[in-house]
């Protein structure tokens, strides 16, 4: 099944506003993706026809916006195929999840001494948060390093591996290489060492199956508004077991059972890591951004983009002087490069002028930087509604690029 890519792009209204007098060519996914019409809509329907809170009222709006909003859950179970819907739990995004679940395993499952492994191309939201943590409490944090092509060196990461490792923490897909790293593999090998496994799927969600039980790691995040949904939401699946066994971090409404000045007892899961009124209105557009990508099918998805990122990878190496960072045998939906001594920002700022959007700069991985030998990159991300001729565009305007700078 192929995608009807210009059905589609009529679901995305700012695709149909000018730039510059120029068509819009939105080839910066991998930052936020644009959001169909389904989404706003969910959203502006709850805050003008139904703005109540949930799980506390008894009246029609009230029960109705927590069916809608625990409906949503059910939904992202499938969706992750998680084993049952009180392993999800609501954030604000993947840097709340990581931040929220460094504060419930330190001390718990990582103490004095442990090790931590991360790779060398992390987001900073999978460094900072582990790196807080070790200070803290005197964990220890190492880096399974990547080859040149920007692929996990699987050899180096198993000597990194022993009795003291207790948390592996990963990127699914990279944001700034596109690669995709071997989960499967990883987690195995994690376990054999007694070892947790965290997986950062932001970049993922939107690209490729996910299936935790068959990847069988332990904890996932991801972000709603990488896959056309709202900003300010996010999951944490976690195993039930491990959730179980692990404290709360935040305290207020909705995460008690019974309260008194002597000592307070919390809800059960997923509750007890969800204290406050959450962001309801992202709730139920994430779960309209589901349903959306449900409906035009993952495997489908995956084979329009690898299409275009085949075709748009071909057009930008025949320009002269461009060099693609992340170059993985298997990676999805990111182009990342150079061009000559161009420097990405004046790229960014040129191409715009021909109605491009890309991103620009260390893409919050410096070590991946640091580790290619370059200040920054420009970075072109596919997704649904992008199409080939995208690639002729950023093609075109990058050779107009290397001309001004002549």
């Amino acid at each position: 099944m192929s995608l009807d890519v210009e059905k589609i792009r009529k679901d995305f209204p700012i695709l149909h506003r000018p730039v510059r007098n120029k068509e819009l060519v939105y080839l910066d996914n991998a930052a936020t993706t644009l959001k169909p019409n389904i989404v706003g809509q969910i959203v502006s329907d709850h805050y003008l026809l139904g703005a109540s809170n949930i799980h506390r009222g008894v009246h029609y709006y009230s029960e109705k916006a927590t069916d809608e909003y625990e409906g949503v859950r059910d939904q992202i179970k499938v969706f992750i195929g998680a084993k049952k819907r009180n392993e999800i739990i609501f954030t604000t995004g993947t840097t709340h999840s990581v931040n929220l679940l460094a504060h419930i395993l330190e001390n718990t499952k990582i103490c004095k001494g442990d090790e931590i492994l991360i790779s060398e191309m992390e987001h900073h939201s999978n460094i900072i948060p582990w790196q807080m943590l070790c200070q803290r409490n005197g964990a220890v944090l190492k880096v399974i390093p990547i080859n040149d092509d920007g692929e996990i060196e699987i050899e180096q990461y198993k000597k990194l591996l022993s009795n003291k490792t207790k948390l592996v923490s990963v990127v699914h897909v990279s944001n700034s290489l596109g690669s995709i790293n071997p989960i499967k593999q990883m987690c195995s090998l994690a376990h054999e060492a007694g070892a947790l496994m965290m997986v950062d799927a932001a970049q993922a969600v939107a690209h490729i199956e996910i299936d935790v039980q068959n990847l069988d790691v332990d904890f996932l995040a991801f972000s709603g508004h990488k896959i056309y949904g709202p900003t300010g939401i996010g999951v944490l699946y976690g195993k039930e077991a491990l959730l179980e066994e692990l404290p709360p971090f935040f305290g207020g409404g909705d995460m008690i059972e019974k309260v008194t000045f002597e000592g307070s007892t919390y809800a059960g899961l997923p509750h007890k890591f969800e204290a406050g009124t959450p962001p309801i209105a992202s709730v139920l557009g994430l779960g309209g951004a589901l349903s959306y990508v449900g409906d035009l099918g993952l495997k489908a998805i995956e084979g329009h983009e690898h299409e275009v990122l085949a075709y748009g990878t071909q057009k930008l190496l025949e320009i002269e002087g461009l060099r693609i960072i992340g170059t993985s045998k298997n990676k999805t939906s990111i182009i990342s490069f150079v061009l000559g001594d161009v420097h990405p920002h004046d790229i960014g700022t040129l191409v715009d002028q021909d109605g491009v959007a890309i991103r620009v700069g260390h893409h919050c991985t410096q070590p991946v930087m640091n580790r290619f030998k370059v200040p920054a990159t420009a970075r072109a991300s596919v997704s649904i509604y992008n199409r080939k001729q995208d690639f002729d565009v950023l093609a075109n305007s990058l050779r107009k690029t290397l001309e001004f700078f002549r």
